[in-house]
C-alpha cells in the first residue's frame, strides 16, 4: 500500500511517515497543495493523507480538484480542532474521513484502515492467499505448506500487488511506480532483482506457484501442477 502525506509542517510530516513506514506502507511526503496535486494525478497512491491549510493551494481545492478529474483514491483530511465549517466542505467535495488535529497515533491508523477497506483494498494486517502460499504483509512473511520465510518489505509490497491482481499481466513500469514511486529513478533491472529474490524464496518453500515473465510486458502468478 502506498500513502502520500500532503502536509506543510516538515515535522509532523516527517514523522506521520515514520510511523507508517513501520506499519509497512510505501510513503511519500510532499508540504504544498499544488505538488500534492501533482503526486495525486499519478494514480499511484491507495491513500491519501490532505491536510487542509498548505501553501500553493489549499487541501480542498486539491480535493475538490482530484474528485471533478475522476480521481476516486480515498482522501482523508488533516485539520485543524474546530474548523467544523472545512470538515463539512472537505466530505461534502470527497473526503472519506477526517482526523483532527493533534490526534492519536491508534485514532490515525484505524481511520486508514477503515478508508482502505472501504476502498475494497487489502490492509496490511491481512492474510493474502494465492494457491498453496500465504503472504503476511503485516509480519512479512511468507508461509507455504507449514514453512515461513522472512521477507523484506519491497519483496512483500511486489508479491502483495502480483497477488491483488491475480490473473492480470503486471507491468514493470506499474510495479517500479506502486513499489519506488512514479518519480523514482528505479529502473527494469530493480525489479528484476525483486523478481528473482522471490522466484528463489518460492522454489524454496517448494511452492506450485510461480511469476511468469510475459515478454517485454510484465509478470503474472501461475499455478502450476
Amino acid at each position: 500500500m502506498r500513502i502520500l502525506i500532503v502536509e506543510d509542517e516538515i515535522h509532523l510530516a516527517e514523522a506521520l511517515t515514520q510511523i507508517l513506514k513501520k506499519q509497512n506502507y510505501s510513503v511519500d511526503a510532499v508540504h504544498d497543495g499544488q505538488t500534492g496535486l501533482d503526486n495525486a494525478r499519478s494514480g499511484i497512491y491507495d491513500l491519501l493523507l490532505l491536510d487542509i491549510m498548505l501553501p500553493e493551494m489549499d487541501g480542498i481545492t486539491v480535493l475538490k480538484t482530484i474528485r471533478t478529474e475522476g480521481i476516486h483514491t480515498p482522501v482523508i483530511l488533516l485539520t485543524a480542532r474546530g474548523e467544523i465549517s472545512d470538515k463539512i466542505t472537505g466530505l461534502d467535495y470527497g473526503a472519506d474521513d477526517y482526523v483532527a488535529k493533534p490526534f492519536s497515533t491508534e485514532e490515525l491508523l484505524a481511520r486508514i484502515r477503515a478508508a482502505l477497506r472501504r476502498k475494497g483494498e487489502v490492509v496490511p494486517e491481512d492474510t493474502l492467499k494465492f494457491g498453496d502460499i500465504e503472504l503476511n504483509t503485516a509480519g512479512l512473511k511468507l508461509i507455504c505448506k507449514e514453512k515461513e520465510l522472512k521477507l523484506i518489505l519491497k519483496e512483500s509490497e511486489l508479491l502483495e500487488l502480483l497477488i491483488t491482481r491475480k490473473s492480470a499481466v503486471t507491468p514493470k513500469e506499474l510495479i517500479i511506480e506502486k513499489l519506488w514511486g512514479f518519480d523514482s529513478e528505479a529502473e527494469y533491472n530493480n525489479v528484476e532483482v525483486y523478481v528473482s529474490f522471490l522466484r528463489k524464496k518460492l522454489a524454496f518453500l517448494k511452492s506450485t506457484v510461480r511469476i511468469t515473465t510475459i515478454r517485454s510486458v510484465g509478470y503474472v502468478l501461475e499455478v502450476t501442477e
